[in-house]
């Protein structure tokens, strides 16, 4: 299956990640978080947030910051949301924050889906896929780990449950390292 997915060319694996297919890495079903080799700049942006407020990735140097690409119509997207808040509660006082960058949504549909949620982390919107097609998450939901000097350290692709004391354990070696 590895082999057929690294054949197809950027556009058509995008389009079968957009539709569902569940294209993850190989470690997607642990829970560890895994550093990349080399890390890499975090691309700036500057997204709109739920209440139509600029968030810019410049303004939250110095913190540990978490990008996850997600959508209402994922699975699971939709599954790890209740554990991201959860973790976001318990860290977000240690330089940590979390970034929900919705993908191809808009605000009509996001915002009734989040209510029953409480979700507190920034939702942003990326309504047309730039910045997926930038970050090159190639699955959903795919979450970036930047660190306060603004570096790409760790990637994850797949749902994951943020509760689990493994996946705390490798969080928390990131906040300290930070």
């Amino acid at each position: 299956m590895k082999k057929i997915l690294t054949a197809l060319p950027g556009a058509l694996l995008l389009t079968i990640a957009l539709a569902g297919f569940p294209v993850m890495d190989s470690n997607a079903a642990d829970s560890h978080i895994r550093p990349i080799k080399i890390p890499y700049p975090a691309h700036e942006f500057r997204l709109k947030d739920l209440d139509d407020k600029w968030i810019s990735l410049k303004d939250l140097r110095g913190k540990t910051v978490i990008i996850n690409f997600w959508a209402t119509w994922c699975p699971p997207c939709r599954k790890e949301l209740p554990s991201m808040q959860r973790t976001y509660k318990k860290y977000k006082n240690e330089k940590f924050v979390i970034l929900g960058i919705n993908v191809g949504e808009s605000w009509d549909v996001i915002a009734p889906f989040l209510t029953p949620l409480n979700i507190e982390f920034p939702i942003l919107l990326d309504t047309d896929s730039s910045e997926l097609a930038i970050w090159k998450a190639i699955g959903l939901p795919t979450s970036f780990v930047i660190n306060g000097q603004g570096m790409v350290t760790h990637r994850f692709t797949g749902g994951r449950d943020w509760d689990d004391p493994v996946f705390r354990k490798d969080l928390e070696k990131i906040l300290a390292a930070n």
